[in-house]
């Protein structure tokens, strides 16, 4: 909040440079998605950007080549390493990674597996799916797109 000075008119300039100051820093954040003021690509890129949690830049632009696997039925005891490790019998391993719950640091019991090629990644199907790791029995399936 601003201080006044007596001057009635030098606070209320005050407050409408910094409403006009947060409305350029919010972008479209604050607008439920509409942006005001851009291009309609502009505008979708903006909108995307500020909504998606994911790490990477924009994932629908990335194309699933089949390689990319989802296993479930992890041991909350398993480390990405050991998964790393039970995959790497079928083929060389790109990523192993361990879903974790965002405020435990606990497993929730699956993950995803990159393998280095497609026909790696159906080995592993072949051969890893109702396996037994760290005394669970796993599922490992392909990762299915989006908008299935």
């Amino acid at each position: 909040r601003a201080r006044s000075n007596g001057k009635r008119g030098a606070v209320s300039q005050v407050v409408t440079d910094r409403g006009r100051g947060e409305a350029e820093d919010r972008d479209s954040r604050g607008f439920g998605g509409q942006d005001r003021g851009r291009s309609g690509d502009e505008a979708k890129m903006s909108y995307s950007r500020y909504r998606s949690r994911s790490r990477s830049v924009d994932s629908s632009d990335v194309e699933n080549p089949g390689n990319n696997l989802f296993v479930t039925g992890l041991s909350s005891r398993l480390t990405d390493r050991d998964l790393e490790k039970h995959f790497s019998t079928e083929g060389e391993v790109i990523d192993a990674s361990i879903v974790l719950d965002p405020w435990t640091r606990e497993s929730r019991g699956f993950g995803f597996v990159t393998m280095a090629t497609l026909k790696e990644a159906e080995r592993c199907i072949k051969y890893l799916d109702r396996s037994v790791l760290e005394g669970r029995v796993i599922t490992v399936e392909k990762v299915l797109p989006k908008d299935c």
